[in-house]
């Protein structure tokens, strides 16, 4: 079992950071082998939406809101490496997709994920 916790640069971040975190993730995700269960959770500041066409295999559409520009680097290094963002494949309700709802109580997100590999 291979945990990696993480938390990922916010999307007004500066392209070369997130570039180099999502490179940086990438190493530590190639260290774990296939045949184990790997989880990769954490604050990635991304909002995956509900659109998953060209990722169905790594997502459902279930997701909260709409993506946002860190969702192809996420989504790319997922289906790269076979990981399900688990809290797009079921239903939930609304209250329990939240992650990060702003102090005025008007913005809500889902940026927090927990993916796992596929074939589990």
């Amino acid at each position: 079992l291979y945990i990696i916790q993480c938390y990922a640069p916010t999307n007004d971040s500066n392209d070369d950071i997130k570039d180099q975190f999502y490179e940086r993730l990438q190493s530590i995700i190639e260290k774990c082998p296939r045949k184990d269960l790997t989880i990769l959770m954490g604050g990635l500041n991304v909002k995956v939406g509900i659109d998953n066409i060209g990722y169905e295999d790594i997502m459902g559409r279930h997701g909260l809101g709409e993506r946002n520009g860190n969702e192809g680097r996420f989504a790319n290094l997922c289906a790269f490496n076979k990981l399900v963002i688990g809290g797009t494949i079921f239903p939930h309700k609304h209250i329990h997709k939240d992650t990060w709802i702003s102090s005025d109580h008007t913005t809500e997100n889902q940026i927090d994920h927990i993916c796992i590999n596929k074939k589990f």
